[in-house]
């Protein structure tokens, strides 16, 4: 079995033996250098030949968004990003995950040893999840033109499920939506405080209203609800008028907030009047919901492989006939809208 190789870049030299000897316990995982700063970094990619890179935001002479963004340009490989669970933390991981970063995992800022201990199992499932994703080219954010008339839609609730590489996904559907689309609810998997940092990012860039969700809160056309990062799950509650229901349970599918809770609840509040679409994302969370919002009559659709960053949560959701239609991402904000509309006016 050929191990993936992975270097560590880490201003502090802590970090670097705490994640050395974390990724070391995984038996398909060798940990082949750690690095200090990018000079050295950038000598250990040429000398080693990682297949993963961990990176550090914050570093001396060159920080990590700078590094990666050189890494992207001139030799383009998987990273995982490792921030601090900080609202500056948060903001500077949404740059770099536009940047190409796979993933990023969480550093925690007091207990650092303990709370990166404990969660080992799911950096080490990152970084072996990030050898096998596909790369996407550095370039501009092109801009989608929206319909110059009006669109109507009927009375539909839209529910996305996302994952690795899911920040940029939603982006890029997202950004096809009217300022007047249906209500739609998103399960994100996120540590708590970047979900908030996410919003604020998605509200800026997009045309309709995005909020993190509250519990009660009404699902109106034009707004965008995302679930709280590792806070609660976010159900949809009600059936005249559709609300945000905050369930604060165990992890579902190993997942808090969980996609299956989500769309479980579409399915079986919303049925048919519902559309969900599942995207990139490593694991299956999200794929027994998504059939039961197909049996409820919903229409579902699931992102395709080649445009997938990790093609597992839309696969098994395939495998198990969850999905009606797969699609390449960018033509699956048009597709939802489709499906929702009821006629054009002017």
């Amino acid at each position: 079995m050929k191990k993936v190789r992975v270097l560590i870049v880490d201003d502090s030299a802590t970090i670097r033996h705490l994640l050395a000897e974390i990724l070391s316990r995984d038996p398909e995982i060798e940990v082949v250098g750690a690095a200090p700063e990018p000079a050295i970094a950038r000598e250990m990619i040429k000398n080693l030949n990682p297949d993963v890179l961990t990176l550090d935001v914050e570093m001396p002479n060159m920080n990590g968004l700078e590094f990666l963004e050189k890494i992207m340009r001139l030799r383009p490989m998987p990273v995982v990003m490792v921030s601090t669970l900080t609202e500056a933390g948060a903001e500077v991981t949404l740059d770099a995950l536009a940047l190409g970063a796979v993933d990023f995992h969480a550093k925690p800022t007091k207990n650092v040893s303990a709370a990166l201990d404990a969660s080992a199992t799911e950096l080490a499932d990152k970084v072996k999840a990030a050898a096998t994703a596909r790369l996407r080219p550095l370039e501009k954010k092109r801009e989608v033109a929206l319909p110059a008339h009006r669109m109507q839609f009927q009375k539909k609730l839209i529910a996305i499920g996302s994952s690795t590489g899911g920040v940029e996904a939603l982006l890029e559907v997202l950004s096809h939506f009217p300022d007047n689309c249906p209500p739609t609810v998103i399960t994100q998997h996120m540590p708590a405080g970047f979900t908030t940092s996410f919003a604020r990012r998605l509200d800026r860039l997009c045309k309709p209203s995005v909020v993190e969700a509250t519990d009660g809160e009404t699902l109106d056309f034009g707004k965008v609800v995302l679930a709280p990062g590792a806070v609660s799950h976010l159900e949809v509650s009600g059936r005249g008028t559709w609300r945000c229901r905050l369930v604060d349970d165990e992890p579902t599918s190993g997942h808090r907030p969980s996609v299956d809770r989500l769309f479980h609840s579409v399915a079986r509040n919303v049925g048919a009047n519902a559309i969900g679409a599942i995207l990139t994302g490593m694991g299956r969370d999200g794929a027994s919901g998504l059939l039961a919002m197909r049996q409820a009559g919903a229409s579902t659709i699931g992102q395709d492989e080649a445009t997938s960053i990790v093609y597992g949560m839309p696969r098994i959701a395939h495998e198990i006939g969850a999905v009606q239609s797969q699609l390449p991402l960018e033509k699956i904000g048009d597709h939802i809208l489709k499906l929702a509309q009821t006629v054009e006016v002017a």
